[in-house]
């Protein structure tokens, strides 16, 4: 089939002009924050100047162990030991990993940092605090390079046994729960 010059030109403008609009009207979208710090504690809110460098679904254990209370001789409590869980991305590929002591947070490109808490605050009678920690310098060169804060929210799971009393009689023993949180690594903006 043969068309002529005039109306190859206009069916080219036409794709054109949609493919404009397509791109115009995507472009005007509103883009919402990647995390939204907003129904968070303020105590565990990232300060101004940082944004969201990434966020992360941390999947795994903690690992408790019955010890002996600090400052009650005779009693005995489940003492957090460390983490050991796989960071997953938002599609559920595995990116790295978070384990301790120290608490560490590992990209797989080798970058790793450790931290500093600043502040928790109660999430649920069943999960972890809400946290917020400064990250030291990162060791290695790769996504964990030039995170200023991590936060954990979102959290499901992860307090000391409540199945098993820790008492004298049991003291040393270890016991294992399970934990998931999101972990969103922030950057100077």
């Amino acid at each position: 089939m043969h068309t002529s010059r005039p109306a190859r030109s206009l069916a080219v403008l036409g794709a054109v002009s949609a493919a404009a609009a397509v791109l115009t009207a995507c472009g005007s979208m509103s883009m919402t924050p990647a995390f939204n710090q907003s129904s968070l504690p303020p105590t565990i809110q990232v300060p101004a100047g940082n944004k969201v460098a990434m966020e992360t679904v941390g999947k795994g254990d903690i690992t408790y162990e019955c010890r002996d209370k600090a400052n009650a001789p005779g009693q005995t409590e489940w003492v957090f030991v460390g983490p050991d869980a796989k960071l997953l991305d938002r599609s559920g590929k595995q990116v790295g990993k978070y384990y301790g002591p120290p608490a560490t947070w590992e990209s797989n490109d080798g970058s790793k940092l450790t931290a500093t808490q600043l502040a928790v605050a109660p999430s649920g009678p069943t999960s972890l605090p809400y946290q917020l920690v400064k990250a030291n310098p990162a060791m290695g060169n790769g996504a964990m390079t030039g995170v200023t804060y991590i936060q954990r929210v979102a959290l499901q799971g992860g307090v000391a046994p409540t199945t098993v009393a820790c008492t004298p009689a049991n003291k040393g023993q270890k016991q294992i729960v399970q934990y998931q949180a999101d972990y969103i690594f922030w950057k100077a903006s």
